[in-house]
């Protein structure tokens, strides 16, 4: 079976990494790739950063790459911005739920600033409400020099909510049926402060107690969250949280792994309801311009992005294990590239992975 790819590479170093995991996933099954812009390069060839064409494409696919957006610099005035493209594409396809994975790869115990120690067991995941909040909240400013004002508003429902926190909840349950580990759930917020906060724990501890008795849930305020998982990660197994929140804890999570540039992630809508989730598959780096065109590059975690794919958006749960044991094996070979401390590019990177598989 050949599987449909959009492939939108994106801006800055985006076309690279991408370039690199589609050359390990020709080597692991039979897809069909098809590429279209988004971002600085969708506004340069179609004056807006997601054109109807590359949603359109986006809608039918069995599932989507995404390399990364952004241009590194500040946009001014009332022109599109580059990122607008990836919340008008999450908000079209209903990609609700964010999943962030951290693993601590002992190989690179010397890239982390924090001690081996600590980081021993850690293996999680974050779960990030990834449509509501602050960052899709209603926003403005008013007023001149000192008299200047802005707001952005931070809005959740209840539907809103539990849909996300089902997605925790089955998550950690098919993550102990593959560990033998109790299943646990960490929901992160700010209840002793803010409403949407309160109503969030109210509604996951509420789906918790009727439809999820055998995981185990314990609520933490997020600047706890922020400590432990720098003191002491391998006591979460799955962060639930929402959209801001999520995008801090979630790269706070690179400690573990010693850089960004290997940090996955997949934005999912149906995760837990037993149907195979489509979706948009991504590293969590950015753009890096200043680095675009050189060669140097780390595509780990964009190519650990199409491994997620592989589980979360194809239901190819073999292929996904032995993508993820490739660039395990690898890093155990001593490859590095020059974020992790070596002068590996990233076409080793392929060669890499590839000989690891």
């Amino acid at each position: 079976m050949t599987h449909r790819i959009a492939v939108l590479p994106g801006d800055g170093i985006g076309p690279e990494v991408m370039a690199a995991a589609i050359e390990v996933l020709d080597r692991i099954g039979s897809f069909d790739f098809a590429e279209y812009p988004i971002g600085a390069a969708a506004i340069r060839a179609d004056g807006v950063p997601l054109p109807d064409r590359t949603l359109a494409a986006c809608t039918s696919a069995d599932a989507i790459l995404l390399g990364a957006v952004g241009t590194g610099l500040t946009e001014s005035g009332d022109g599109p911005r580059p990122e607008q493209g990836v919340l008008t594409l999450r908000a079209a396809l209903h990609l609700y739920a964010n999943l962030r994975p951290a693993r601590f790869y002992p190989a690179m115990s010397d890239a982390s600033p924090l001690k081996p120690s600590r980081l021993a067991d850690a293996d999680l995941v974050i779960v990030r409400e990834l449509t509501g909040g602050l960052y899709f909240g209603q926003r403005g400013r008013s007023g001149e020099g000192a008299l200047s004002q802005a707001f952005d508003t931070c809005s959740y429902s209840a539907t809103e909510i539990e849909r996300v926190a089902r997605v925790a909840f089955a998550l950690a349950r098919s993550r102990a049926s593959e560990t033998g580990r109790t299943p646990r759930v960490t929901s992160v917020d700010k209840a002793n402060v803010l409403a949407t906060s309160a109503l969030w724990r109210e509604v996951v501890q509420g789906i918790a107690e009727r439809d999820y008795p055998e995981v185990v849930l314990d609520h933490m305020l997020v600047d706890a969250a922020a400590m432990h998982l720098a003191t002491n990660p391998a006591r979460f197994d799955v962060i639930l949280t929402e959209n801001m929140f999520g995008d801090i804890l979630s790269d706070e999570t690179a400690a573990l792994t010693g850089s960004l540039a290997l940090l996955p992630s997949a934005s999912l809508s149906a995760l837990g309801t037993g149907e195979v989730a489509p979706g948009v598959f991504e590293p969590v780096h950015g753009s890096a311009p200043d680095i675009a065109g050189s060669g140097i590059a780390n595509p780990l975690g964009m190519i650990l992005s199409a491994a997620l794919m592989l589980r979360y958006g194809l239901g190819l749960m073999e292929e996904a294990n032995a993508l993820e044991n490739a660039v395990n094996r690898a890093l155990e070979r001593g490859f590095r590239t020059p974020d992790l401390g070596g002068d590996a590019s990233t076409a080793d990177a392929v060669s890499a992975v590839a000989a690891a598989l």
